[in-house]
């Protein structure tokens, strides 16, 4: 069985995925693959190389430092064993064609990745957090939205999860108990979301207005100053949850907002 030793300063999945590429070319082959991640000293590349001289192996590598390439030559060349810099001849031709030098950081491609499938994963869970479902969930939110409707809860939600923040939105509905859990969930998790009676009619109405449907009451401007009030009073009643006033402001500045007052919140502690 012929042996290869993928040694890389990151996970080691670009090289993983460029080998098994190549070798779909040899099906007669009997190989097996060994994998050295996370390589970032002089020391980690002569252990890789010590194994792949004793194995009689081939290496196949992917190491952004040019530092640590110049190592993986020599500490081959010593040893006899033969390698394939994948990274290096790539780089040089950008660093030329950009007329910039790289950055030399390790592991920014599985970094980017990680963060890619963070948003991904926290906009499913918004998704499915969605206006009070899945309340025996809660717990799993690191943001909890709570508002009367038309307060912003949904877009928040969205443009907080693209941010990779995990954000569940429980309306707040009149003479409705909220859900158990929410009151058991940590200091920084709750947030409410108000706003004035008189501009929560307005946005009702041009809701209503855009669907076509009407619906008793939800645009009236007395039933909303009614709906607000409980709210509000269901807020004062757990101070320990901050309040946002949501009035003519962007969903960007009420998010900087809530993720402003929470950090506040984490850093004073219990």
């Amino acid at each position: 069985m012929h042996k290869v030793f993928i040694v890389s300063d990151g996970t080691g999945r670009t090289a993983t995925q460029a080998l098994r590429a190549a070798l779909m070319q040899f099906p007669d082959q009997d190989v097996e693959i060994i994998l050295h991640s996370e390589i970032r000293t002089e020391d980690d590349i002569e252990q890789a190389v010590k194994e792949s001289h004793v194995a009689k192996g081939f290496i196949v590598h992917t190491l952004v430092s040019n530092q640590l390439r110049e190592v993986m030559i020599t500490t081959a060349r010593k040893k006899n064993v033969e390698t394939i810099d994948l990274m290096g001849p790539l780089l040089a031709r950008l660093s030329g064609f950009f007329r910039h030098s790289p950055t030399e950081k390790p592991g920014l491609f599985s970094e980017i990745n990680r963060e890619y499938f963070k948003r991904i994963d926290a906009m499913q869970f918004a998704f499915q957090h969605d206006d009070g479902q899945r309340p025996d969930e809660l717990h799993k939110a690191e943001i909890v939205l709570l508002g009367v409707s038309r307060t912003f809860k949904t877009p928040l939600s969205i443009y907080l999860a693209f941010k990779g923040w995990f954000v569940a939105n429980v309306p707040v509905i009149l003479d409705l108990a909220m859900p158990e859990q929410i009151y058991n969930l940590p200091q920084g998790r709750v947030f409410c979301l108000t706003t004035y009676a008189h501009n929560l009619a307005s946005l009702r109405h041009v809701r209503q207005e855009y669907l076509g449907v009407l619906v008793d009451h939800y645009a009236n401007l007395e039933y909303v100053q009614h709906e607000i009030n409980y709210a509000n009073n269901l807020f004062k009643r757990r101070p320990e949850w901050p309040v946002i006033r949501v009035t003519n402001k962007p969903i960007e500045e009420i998010a900087s907002e809530i993720l402003a007052v929470r950090n506040e919140i984490i850093k004073s502690g219990p």
